[in-house]
């Protein structure tokens, strides 16, 4: 005779499967949901010339063809009301504080607006001109209103190695919009602008890096950070003190 309190093995181990079965069915339209979510996000990079989600890409080489500067959009694209473009001039130290300014409380910052990068006005400049800068390059929206700089993007010559290929293109960085204008869809068109002045000097590829999966990555890197001052992050909150760690143990560990 069996034992009513033993469990049965068999049921149990039917139980455990059907579990796994749901749980795997979860996952499965979880990362549908996400990928239909992810397209549906890149709306605006369908319609660029990049290798899409489901594209195999078999053949290197430019996926647009260079054409005349001539045949290149001549106007600026429209922006919309009490907005209009304008050229910042980072040889000038107010303008370059402008930019310095938007960037230092609009670029890129962890999920809970914390931290955000500060690059101070000497590293902007050093970084947006190289040699062979152009201000055509250093693309700014202003608010009619105040003149306030809201919104700015950046361009600068580069050549890129692709195994024994090289070519010259422009690196696109420093694309930042105002929070409070984050609806207004400028991003995009910050994007057809600047890639309209790249084309009328004769350049038409760009390489760009994102903190964010767009379609689609040639090239993914992983960096790691080190602590200089273990103990001044943990006071201001930057980081944890781990559990079972001292404020010593961890700044002899760094």
């Amino acid at each position: 005779m069996s034992d009513p309190k033993k469990p049965n093995g068999d049921a149990d181990e039917a139980n455990r499967m059907k579990e796994l079965l749901q749980q795997l069915a979860m996952q499965r339209l979880g990362s549908s949901q996400q990928e239909e979510k992810k397209v549906a996000e890149h709306k605006f990079w369908k319609t660029q010339p990049v290798p899409q989600y489901d594209e195999t890409v078999t053949i290197e080489g430019a996926i647009q063809t260079d054409k005349p500067t001539q045949e290149v959009r001549q106007a600026p694209y429209p922006l919309p009301g009490s907005f209009e473009w304008v050229l910042v001039d980072l040889e000038d130290s107010e303008q370059l504080r402008e930019v310095y300014t938007l960037l230092s409380l609009n670029y890129v910052e962890d999920d809970d607006a914390t931290f955000r990068f500060d690059y101070i006005p000497e590293f902007i400049s050093w970084a947006l001109k190289p040699p062979g800068w152009k201000k055509a390059w250093h693309l700014g929206v202003r608010a009619t209103t105040n003149n306030k700089l809201v919104a700015f993007i950046s361009g600068i010559p580069a050549d890129l190695k692709i195994r024994s290929s090289v070519r010259h293109l422009v690196e696109i960085n420093f694309l930042c919009i105002h929070k409070k204008l984050r609806s207004k869809r400028l991003a995009p068109l910050l994007i057809k602008e600047i890639t309209r002045r790249v084309h009328l000097e004769g350049i038409f590829q760009a390489t760009y890096t994102a903190g964010v999966v767009l379609p689609k990555p040639i090239a993914t890197c992983r960096y790691r950070h080190r602590s200089l001052n273990p103990k001044k992050l943990v006071d201001i909150g930057f980081s944890a003190l781990p559990n079972g760690m001292t404020m010593d143990r961890l700044g002899r560990r760094y």
